[in-house]
Parts: C-alpha cells; sequence; structure tokens
C-alpha cells in the first residue's frame, strides 16, 4: 500500500487506476474532476460540496445528512421541498428560525424541552450504550461534549469575550485540526452526570445570553477575541451566532434520537 501524506498532487492524472478502499483525509480536491469513474460504497464526511455537479451520473439507494441549500436533480431545485418537508415533520423546526429577541428566547425554550426529552430517553438504556458509537458516529456522550465545546467557542468567546473557554472534555468536530489550547481527548469516557452538569452550565449561559438580548443587540457585532484559539479573532454578527447555536442544537439532537433508536434495539 502507498501512502502519500503531505504531497503537493495538483494536476495530477489518474488513469485506470484502482482506488478501491483509499482513504482520503483533509485533501483538497477543488476543481478535481472524475471521468468513468466507480464510486459505489463511497462514504463521504465533513466534506464542503458546494457548487459540485454531478452529471451523467447513477444515483440510487443515496443519503445525503447534512446543509442543504439549492439542490438541484435533473432541473429540479429540491432544496427548498426538503426544508419544508422538515418543517412539516419537525413544526418547531421553523422556530429555530428567529427574527428578533423574543423569538430567540422562544427558540431556546424549545430546545430546552426537547433535549430534556431525549436526556430522559438516554437514561433508559445501559450506560455503556451511551458511549457507543452508531454506523461511526459520535456517541451520545460525545455528543453532549461537542455541544459543550460548541458553547464555550461560540458564546463564552465569541459574545462573552472568554479567550480560552474550554473545558478539558470539550470535543470539538473530526476534521478540526489540532489548535492550541483546545482539547480534544477523544479517549475520554465520563459518565453521564459529569457531562449533563456541564450541559446545564453551558446552557444557562445561553439562557442568561438570550434573555438579555434586545432587537438592536441582535445586529450589534462581537469584539473580536486576541487570542490562540477558534473561531477566528474577528467581529460576528450576534444574530448569526446565535443561529449557529440552534441549528447545532436542533441537527444534533435529531443525529442523537436517531442513535438512540439503534442502540435500543441492539441485542
Amino acid at each position: 500500500m502507498v501512502d502519500f501524506v503531505g504531497d503537493d498532487l495538483q494536476g495530477a492524472r489518474f488513469e485506470r487506476v484502482n482506488l478501491a478502499g483509499a482513504r482520503f483525509t483533509e485533501v483538497d480536491l477543488t476543481g478535481a474532476e472524475i471521468h468513468g469513474g466507480e464510486l459505489a460504497d463511497f462514504r463521504i464526511r465533513g466534506v464542503d460540496l458546494r457548487r459540485v455537479v454531478l452529471r451523467g451520473v447513477a444515483l440510487d439507494g443515496v443519503e445525503i445528512h447534512g446543509e442543504i441549500g439549492s439542490l438541484t436533480v435533473n432541473g429540479v431545485d429540491v432544496g427548498q421541498f426538503v426544508s419544508d418537508e422538515l418543517d412539516r415533520r419537525y413544526p418547531e423546526r421553523a422556530r429555530m428560525r428567529p427574527t428578533d429577541a423574543a423569538g430567540f428566547r422562544d427558540a431556546w425554550d424549545v430546545v430546552e424541552r426537547l433535549w430534556t426529552g431525549t436526556v430522559e430517553r438516554a437514561r433508559g438504556l445501559d450506560p455503556a450504550l451511551l458511549h457507543a458509537s452508531v454506523d461511526g458516529e459520535w456517541s451520545f456522550i460525545e455528543t453532549l461534549r461537542h455541544l459543550v465545546f460548541a458553547t464555550d467557542s461560540w458564546i463564552r468567546r465569541v459574545i462573552l469575550g472568554d479567550p480560552s473557554p474550554w473545558h478539558p472534555l470539550d470535543l470539538p468536530w473530526d476534521e478540526m485540526r489540532d489548535t492550541e489550547g483546545i482539547p480534544r481527548d477523544r479517549a475520554a469516557r465520563p459518565s453521564l452526570d459529569t457531562v449533563l452538569a456541564l450541559r446545564r452550565d453551558r446552557m444557562a449561559t445561553v439562557r442568561e445570553v438570550v434573555d438579555g438580548l434586545t432587537d438592536a443587540s441582535l445586529d450589534a457585532l462581537t469584539e473580536p477575541v486576541e487570542a490562540p484559539g477558534w473561531p477566528d479573532p474577528r467581529g460576528y454578527q450576534v444574530r448569526e451566532v446565535l443561529l449557529l447555536i440552534l441549528n447545532e442544537e436542533w441537527e444534533h439532537r435529531l443525529y442523537a434520537e436517531r442513535d438512540l433508536t439503534a442502540l435500543a434495539a441492539r441485542p
């Protein structure tokens, strides 16, 4: 097996090459083209697919989970249809797109209530299963740890100005490169109660922020935090930061519910 690590292969040409089972991690394929390839059983995760064009392809049994905007299939833009269908299935989803301060407080009420039900459901499982992965995704405990990381990064660092808000159990997304000062202990196995204590503290912080919102403050820019870490030190609109947090909370709870169903079905 040949490994290419840190190599510059820009403009490389591969013809009649067998890459079955190959693994691509942190590769830049911007502008790349594939003609006459075989991608059956191909798995893509954490990849930017904006402006990708697929022509003359055979798609059957394909699953897409992610942020979907405009998506044209055989001349039909199905992106809005997907969004409308998700709103129909989950009536409270539309409340995750508030436009004023009162709407953000209402949205956070929904987040708190829904997560309370999900956590109670998780407590009904064998605690060992809460550390189990389903189809290579984060375990339930890891999902909670990631949401702590998201709150620390966007609320405590960006909005509240704490230059280093992270807890040792914070868990960044898998594709994030190691960053000074940010923990990423994938081997940690904290108990559910330990992680929930962190979650309660961080969710209370978000509650304080949304309770103090005004319609004017939503459009304000945050002060850049000039310290190592993430996100990058620049000003962010408060509205956009809070919408991002609502989206993280909503989507990861759905993933958690999906995986809890699979875990409950295990022998």
